[in-house]
């Protein structure tokens, strides 16, 4: 149990005040996880609070009755017992007044968010049956489930996350109002949408928040391109697990790790095939380029829900290379050590992995590079340069692209072991110099315009 936290309860409660941990710490203490945050529920106004903390912030959500209290360099929200006036947006009430602690457990959205606990006298306060569900393993919206996803929209998919976090199952007239109202998720803002995606495909079962997206409806509404994978036949001869959808919903079944860019990563590795599909002469399907094709629309998907910058860069990039692997026996060692040297080089080797293991089963390429990891050392897979612009400049090269082409030259020389010293290097690009500067035409000569255009 946190200490702070149960000291702020204690001191409201000193002070003749109700106060109760409230919500997801409650939750996570019965099913014996660890909570990430306490929030504490009470009957003391906001004002109140104030006078009894000296270290009160984020007063923003006062009118809301909500404040938050530092202790050290931890804080902790302290919202007064409230209920709701009426939601017009599907997100916020327009209006709230304060209330009892009952009135506030009515208004949260699922029951097993909607307990409370009193960590002084060490006591459950369940108004709502949160208890019972959590036993159960239920996911239940509080009260009428059409009214409270009609107060956030957002629940419906905090619905499928809990589930598939916790592996719980969804109550069924809940799971009926998340199928009729899967549209009105639509009205979310993108970074809502996505920090649940974000939480559903990290769990340790992430092909069971796809399962309930995909069973609801919420899936076209928030990722069609990925909904729209289904149908999406693949040789069978490669891929005996089906169409499109069944491989990348087997694939999130065998991430090791919550890893959130492999998770994305996987879940648009292959969504370029629906636009790509095509069936050649012989009768086999085709899927030409659709690694690049699949990284434009993985970006395109990414920046509509607002995520960052590297994040998008990172899983773009396992989307772009996924389909090289099965050339890496043939690769000559430059190129391959430049695969490895890749900063997503051991995500892109998972999804590899996964892509294989979910697929045709053949792994010897995955098995080729963790054996060259074990057998080259960091420095045979990315030696120092031999040589650098200033070398090639003291030779009498001017600035240009040609320093470049010499530069890239070399390091592949390099890298495939036929230039080993900055002796070699530097003979290496005296000939390439002399060689481009041969085969590449001349400038004319300043005084005299090129061939058939008139003095300036």
């Amino acid at each position: 149990m946190n200490a702070p936290a149960r000291d702020l309860v204690a001191r409201l409660q000193q002070a003749g005040h109700t106060a109760y941990f409230a919500g997801g710490c409650v939750r996570d203490q019965l099913l014996g996880m660890e909570a990430k945050d306490y929030d504490i529920a009470t009957s003391a106004r906001p004002e109140q609070v104030q006078r009894l903390f000296p270290r009160v912030t984020d007063l923003t959500g006062k009118c809301f009755g909500v404040v938050r209290v530092l202790v050290g360099d931890a804080s902790y929200e302290i919202a007064t017992f409230r209920q709701d006036g009426p939601y017009q947006d599907g997100r916020r009430p327009e209006s709230v007044r304060f209330a009892t602690a009952e009135e506030d457990a009515q208004r949260r959205d699922f029951t097993i968010n909607g307990l409370f606990y009193d960590p002084v006298a060490e006591r459950l306060i369940d108004y709502v049956g949160g208890e019972a569900d959590l036993r159960a393993k239920i996911v239940r919206a509080i009260g009428n489930p059409l009214d409270r996803f009609a107060e956030d929209h957002l629940r419906l998919l905090r619905a499928i996350r809990f589930a598939t976090r916790l592996i719980f199952t969804i109550e069924p007239k809940t799971w009926e109002a998340i199928c009729a109202e899967s549209a009105t998720i639509r009205t979310v803002s993108a970074e809502r949408i996505r920090d649940e995606l974000n939480k559903t495909f990290t769990a340790s079962k992430p092909e069971l928040g796809l399962d309930l997206l995909d069973q609801s409806g919420l899936l076209k509404e928030v990722l069609p391109d990925i909904a729209a994978l289904h149908g999406v036949e693949q040789p069978p001869q490669f891929h005996p697990e089906g169409d499109v959808y069944t491989h990348v919903r087997l694939m999130l079944s065998k991430i090791e790790q919550p890893d959130l860019e492999l998770a994305l990563g996987i879940l648009f590795h292959d969504v370029g095939k629906k636009p790509t599909a095509k069936v050649d002469e012989n009768g086999r399907i085709r899927f030409n380029e659709h690694e690049s094709v699949g990284a434009v629309m993985a970006e395109r998907i990414m920046t509509a829900l607002r995520y960052d910058n590297k994040t998008i860069q990172t899983v773009c990039e396992l989307v772009q290379h996924h389909m090289q692997f099965k050339d890496v026996l043939h690769m000559r060692p430059s190129t391959l050590k430049r695969m490895m040297v890749r900063p997503t080089f051991d995500q892109e080797l998972e999804l590899h992995r996964i892509d294989c293991v979910s697929s045709h089963g053949d792994v010897k390429n995955y098995e080729f590079l963790k054996q060259q990891l074990e057998i080259m050392s960091a420095e045979e897979i990315d030696p120092p340069p031999l040589i650098t612009g200033r070398d090639l400049l003291a030779m009498g090269l001017t600035p240009g692209k040609i320093i470049g082409r010499i530069l890239e030259a070399v390091r592949v020389a390099q890298l495939e072991g036929t230039v080993e010293t900055h002796a070699e290097a530097i003979e290496l690009a005296h000939k390439l110099a002399h060689t481009d500067m041969q085969t590449r035409p001349l400038p004319p000569p300043p005084d005299r315009p090129p061939e058939g255009q008139p003095p300036a």
